[in-house]
């Protein structure tokens, strides 16, 4: 009931919130274009408000296109007309009018001079700077917040609402586990093998924003139940040279470096991302475990210590060419090699009967050596018609992914006394290698129809490969190593899908919506070579959309959505073999697991403010054959996890994002997400049923402290959830940052302090019927990082270049 009650209490909070001034009366247009004053390319995204004329009271405002193009509409009368664009100096216009005899106010192409000084405003107070809001999406800018200077891409998504990130760097979307992780709209090979792994090798500062999709349209690839996060890179298409240099040190050892330039003349522009970086990364857990024996309870106590160090290279290039400012032929290149030593260290202490009774002492070391070299070709063809929004791409890539690994365990056991326990003492090998091979085709077509119609189509087509080939081997007496019984198979993974999808969409006064349909047909097949097991899978699916949004005003819109995802189990997931490195608690994959299918509805609200905003959202998901870890434990106490398909899950919940200029020197922002999840495995163990009511919070608080000195804070917040064999335990972590100006502001110091008390700590606790399980687990300890980020500013103008361009179309 109290769960009901606060769901009840914030969704009225949120609509109570609607401004006391709401616009009656006929109504009016102001529009037109900002642009940059020397090169005159368009400022995508600026912040457009209009206030009563002579007075501080907001009356409405908006958000430019990426074109700088905007229209607002506004209710007859005088205005004073404020634009704000990230990194531009505000412009404005005052004493406006509207009125019968000037309905639509024109005002023509509206030129911002370059400020950093303006950045460094927007950035502490302006709410759209950091982030915008679409029709099926929220846009998150990074680079505002003072947390992520130095970071990984993992530790990015961590500090955006709706987002965890576990120790592992396991990503969750409004607690799903189930999302599509995207780069630059499309898979990368520097997402990873694994879903999300290569997160946490991928610079931050290479970023340049990330986009949160929720409720996806038929558009997107159907994969993904929660959703899409796409992480977009930076890229530059200003005329003449621009660059920025980034410098990180930290400790733990966190050493790196990228620079970013791109340099464009004429028809041609050339980009070039580079970063490096070195990091150590500590990590620690504890596990207790008690197994029922017949007439005996054994027990366990573990700990364990690990260290990972990474040597990460990330190289990003490739050439834009312009036919026309309208026409454009993008060739890309990625590669990154990650390399990587993992040192982790186990302690077993092993019980008959009872806690007093000590039976074997046992310390296991795993010695991983890991390289990981991809690679990433891209071929895209974007032509923009005269008719706006009227455009078509088409994209070809081929992603190239490869890992070995070579990993040395070294076991010794003891008994109680001290003397040695040879049954329990061992030296073993094991070998690891994976590959990637992925062709993907894909084109889209829009086509506006008449003044407020659109049309959306489009065809895709994906061809993947993937391998697993790996083996265990343990020193025998003689010194010879022979193969671990069970530990050795090649596994091998063909999937092929095709789609097709089209969307129609309009907008009829303040009602407009689009709806969907895509197609998918899938053909996948499994096979463990030596043992000549296959599992091929083929299926064909139709996945619907919907979107409506009811705009009350330009400020203040409701939104309501409906899609049908999938989730096809990822890689290691299926893989036999993942890591033996604590043979106590084995992970497996699950040949045999099949798709899992998502019915995903959401009702959402945003409302501007004069000093801040809010959203809302309540949300629901009905899951049928959900995808998630099952854990069982043999008499010797051995476990072993692996994925299994349960039968149901529905999850429901409501979600807040509020920010507010509290003061002149201090902003708020408080995300909160509430919601109750019932999992049905009870297909897999009858008593593996849960019901739970759970929520996590994230408070970010940013000041000006004067003489150019910008703090920022966050505190993190997840609560206790109960799950089908157990619960896992509460979360919560704390962040500080500072940043400073200087070098007349081409340069920028910053100091952040991550996890301040070293609290993010993974607790769970897991029950079977002949065992019982309690762990934590600690991926990474108090991290402190010291930045320093130089922008190059010699941009070369070409104004008039640019302009006779235009003039050819």
């Amino acid at each position: 009931m109290k769960f009901n009650h606060l769901i009840c209490f914030s969704f009225l909070f949120s609509i109570l919130n609607f401004p006391s001034f709401a616009q009656v009366g006929p109504k009016g247009k102001v529009k037109g274009q900002i642009i940059e004053k020397d090169s005159k390319a368009p400022i995508p995204f600026s912040s457009i408000r209009l206030f009563q004329a002579g007075a501080q009271k907001l009356v409405t405002g908006g958000i430019g296109d990426e074109k700088g193009q905007f229209s607002i509409d506004v209710v007859y009368g005088s205005y004073d007309v404020v634009i704000e664009s990230v990194g531009f100096e505000t412009v404005s216009q005052k004493g406006v009018q509207i009125n019968k005899e000037n309905h639509t106010l024109n005002l023509g192409i509206l030129e911002a001079k370059s400020s950093s000084k303006t950045l460094e405003e927007v950035t502490v107070k302006g709410q759209k700077a950091s982030m915008e809001l679409a029709l099926d999406k929220r846009i998150f800018n990074v680079g505002t917040d003072l947390a992520n200077r130095g970071a990984t891409a993992a530790e990015i998504l961590g500090n955006l609402p709706s987002i965890q990130v576990d120790g592992e760097g396991g990503v969750k979307l409004r607690g799903s586990e189930n999302v599509r992780i995207l780069i630059d709209g499309k898979p990368s090979t520097l997402v990873g093998i694994s879903g999300s792994g290569g997160l946490q090798s991928l610079q931050g500062n290479l970023i340049e924003k990330v986009e949160v999709i929720t409720n996806p349209s038929a558009r997107y690839e159907a994969e993904g139940m929660a959703g899409i996060i796409n992480i977009v890179l930076k890229k530059n298409q200003n005329q003449g040279f621009n660059g920025a240099i980034e410098t990180t040190t930290g400790y733990p050892e966190n050493f790196g470096a990228t620079a970013i330039v791109n340099y464009r003349k004429d028809k041609l522009n050339f980009f070039l991302n580079y970063g490096l970086f070195y990091r150590r990364t500590p990590g620690r857990g504890n596990i207790y475990q008690e197994v029922y024996n017949p007439g005996q309870t054994n027990y366990l106590q573990q700990t364990s210590q690990n260290n990972v160090r990474g040597m990460v290279n990330n190289i990003r290039g490739g050439a834009d060419y312009f036919f026309n400012e309208k026409t454009v032929l993008t060739g890309s290149y990625i590669f990154r090699r990650t390399d990587v030593r993992r040192i982790s260290d186990f302690h077993y202490l092993d019980y008959q009967k009872s806690l007093n009774n000590l039976y074997s002492i046992t310390d296991r070391q795993q010695d991983e050596k890991e390289a990981e070299p991809n690679s990433e070709y891209a071929l895209t063809f974007k032509k923009s018609y005269a008719r706006k929004g009227k455009e078509f791409t088409a994209d070809l890539r081929y992603l190239d992914y490869w890992e070995s690994s070579d990993q040395l365990f070294t076991q010794v056991g003891k008994k109680p006394d001290g003397s040695a326990f040879p049954e329990n003492t061992k030296i073993q090998k094991s070998i690891n290698d994976e590959a990637e091979h992925q062709w993907i085709l894909q084109a889209d077509y829009v086509n506006p129809i008449g003044k407020d119609w659109k049309v959306e189509t489009g065809l895709r087509t994906s061809f993947r490969d993937m391998t697993n080939d790996y083996i265990v081997t343990q020193k025998q007496e003689t010194g010879e190593f022979t193969v671990v019984p069970g530990l050795q198979n090649n596994f091998v993974y063909h999937e092929n899908i095709t789609a097709a999808y089209a969307i129609w969409g309009t907008k009829i006064k303040k009602f407009s919506y689009q709806v969907g349909i895509r197609g998918e047909m899938t053909d996948i097949r499994t096979e463990l070579l030596q043992t000549q097991e296959k599992n091929p899978r083929n299926y064909a699916n139709l996945f619907p959309s919907a979107h409506f949004t009811y705009s009350l005003s330009p400020d203040n819109s409701f939104q309501l959505g409906y899609s049908r995802r999938v989730r096809r189990p990822t890689y290691n997931e299926l893989s036999p073999f993942v890591t033996y490195s604590d043979n106590r608690n084995y992970f497996s994959g699950n040949p045999n697991l099949n798709p899992q299918f998502t019915d995903v509805f959401d009702l959402g609200h945003v409302k501007y403010f004069e000093n801040g905003s809010i959203s809302s959202s309540i949300y629901y998901r009905n899951t049928d054959g959900k995808i998630d870890r099952i854990r069982t434990v043999d008499a010797n106490g051995f476990s072993v996890t692996l994925p299994q398909n349960f039968k149901n899950e529905v999850s429901m919940g409501a979600e807040f994002t509020g920010s507010s200029n509290v003061t002149k020197t201090w902003k708020a922002d408080l995300s909160i997400n509430i919601f109750r999840a019932k999992a049905d495995a009870s297909n897999i163990d009858p008593t593996y049923v849960s019901d739970t009511y759970s929520w996590f919070a994230r408070h970010t608080s940013r000041f000006k402290l004067g003489g150019g000195i910008d703090a920022q804070l966050r505190a993190n917040y997840e609560a206790p959830q109960n799950t089908p064999q157990g619960s896992r335990g509460y979360i919560a972590w704390m962040d500080l940052s500072a940043s400073k100006d200087i070098m007349k502001g081409n340069g920028t110091l910053t100091l952040n302090i991550l996890d301040v008390f070293s609290s993010r700590i993974m607790r769970s606790e897991t029950r079977g019927t002949s065992f019982y399980t309690k762990s934590e687990f600690q991926g990474r300890l108090t991290q402190f990082n010291l930045t320093f980020n130089y922008r190059i500013k010699t941009t070369k103008q070409a104004a008039k270049q640019r302009r006779s361009m235009m003039d050819e179309e």
